[in-house]
């Protein structure tokens, strides 16, 4: 398999590198999360390692990020972060496996051997687009009518996960789990306040809102009335 490994820790990954090409695995390995990313949007590979906590864009943005364009490629995680609402997140942001640090290179071989068993991943484009309003994933901009809309990272996530879900109402439960990556209460105004602010940014002084509200229920993006 061709695996990319993104690890910061140069001890740490060569010691995977050597384990991995030690196996048969052909490895690519980046030190940065932001080259990570770039690497993962463009190239194919047949599983991703990547550390939770990396320079410039951290293992869960990376994970989403690559979510959100529809590639299916597994990921494991690796992270010296081990309590139970640190996995969670990280299965919810994407990741198949979650692998704590210390850890020995037989059980990290035999964890790969199980994700490698699953089908080919599944690359699909890096933007989205509803109507006028254009999402560019990888690089995380947004335009409107060829304007800049700037986003917090919530909101972008926010506007992700709508977009993708062009059509379908989306709960606020949904939106919880998916760019919270925890349940919460579900009557709780937090997501209200969100959107609120998106879709200021995203639909004032335009005559077509996209972002419309489903009463008691949550909400559904579409272009047009």
């Amino acid at each position: 398999m061709h695996i990319l490994v993104i690890e910061d820790d140069a001890r740490v990954a060569g010691h995977i590198g050597k384990g991995l090409k030690a196996a048969g695995h052909l490895v690519t390995l980046e030190d940065d999360g932001r080259k990570g990313l770039l690497r993962a949007a463009s190239e194919s590979y047949d599983l991703i390692v990547v550390d939770r906590m990396l320079p410039h864009v951290d293992g869960l943005t990376i994970v989403q990020t690559i979510r959100a364009t529809g590639d299916a490629t597994p990921v494991l995680f690796l992270s010296a972060l081990g309590e139970v609402d640190e996995r969670v997140a990280g299965l919810r942001a994407g990741g198949d496996d979650y692998l704590t640090k210390p850890f020995a290179m037989s059980e990290l071989l035999a964890r790969i051997d199980v994700l490698g068993r699953r089908g080919p991943s599944i690359v699909a484009g890096t933007r989205l687009s509803v109507g006028d309003l254009d999402i560019d994933l990888l690089g995380q901009q947004v335009r409107r009518q060829g304007r800049a809309i700037d986003l917090t990272a919530r909101e972008f996530r926010i506007l992700a996960y709508l977009a993708r879900n062009e059509g379908r109402v989306v709960t606020r439960s949904m939106l919880l789990e998916h760019v919270w990556d925890y349940h919460f209460d579900p009557q709780t105004n937090i997501i209200d306040q969100h959107v609120s602010r998106l879709r200021q940014k995203v639909d004032r002084g335009h005559d077509a809102p996209l972002i419309h509200t489903v009463r008691g229920t949550g909400y559904v993006m579409r272009a047009g009335a």
